[in-house]
């Protein structure tokens, strides 16, 4: 590997290593973001829940209520608060999984099952954070070899066009 091509591998894998680094900060707002999410849907799903116990159902008898209604208002209404339901349901548990993921392996979780719109507005409004923890570093770390690799398979694959050139050009032509 020439002087030039180790600048590049080493320069793309400082690329890759300050990218992947951030990872965990990401994850961290994301993680932020749903506790936000969830405050707001707890406070509609209590509501709602309140209002069924109001009139001695429990939430599922409350949205077979709207289920069973003659009205496309009230069913389409019920299919919106099931929705709502199963939609703070699904943040509490990857909540749950967030919190107690290693450090390391929060972006994998957060990956796994992302809420779009929450994922949508953590990256909208993404800080970068300085990998100074651990998981930062790994992250770097993890990076830093990837962007290498790349820069290194990508390089072979220019000098074997090069040297393919080359020797195109050194055959005598009749």
């Amino acid at each position: 590997m020439g002087p030039i091509a180790r600048i590049i591998t080493i320069v793309a894998g400082l690329a890759g290593g300050t990218v992947f680094s951030q990872a965990p900060e990401f994850a961290q707002q994301y993680r932020q973001r749903i506790g936000g999410a969830i405050d707001e849907l707890r406070v509609i799903v209590d509501d709602f829940n309140t209002q069924a116990a109001e009139h001695h159902l429990d939430r599922q008898q409350a949205l077979n209520a709207y289920a069973q209604s003659s009205d496309d208002f009230l069913r389409d209404r019920g299919v919106s608060m099931q929705s709502t339901i199963t939609r703070y349901e699904t943040l509490l548990s990857q909540q749950f999984r967030l919190g107690t993921a290693a450090p390391a392996a929060k972006p994998f979780v957060l990956l796994r099952n992302a809420d779009d719109v929450v994922f949508a507005n953590t990256w909208r409004d993404f800080v970068p954070g300085v990998p100074v923890s651990f998981a930062g570093l790994v992250w770097g770390a993890i990076g830093f070899v990837s962007g290498w690799v790349v820069a290194a398979v990508l390089g072979l694959g220019a000098r074997r066009i090069v040297r393919r050139r080359g020797a195109y050009r050194q055959v005598p032509r009749v």
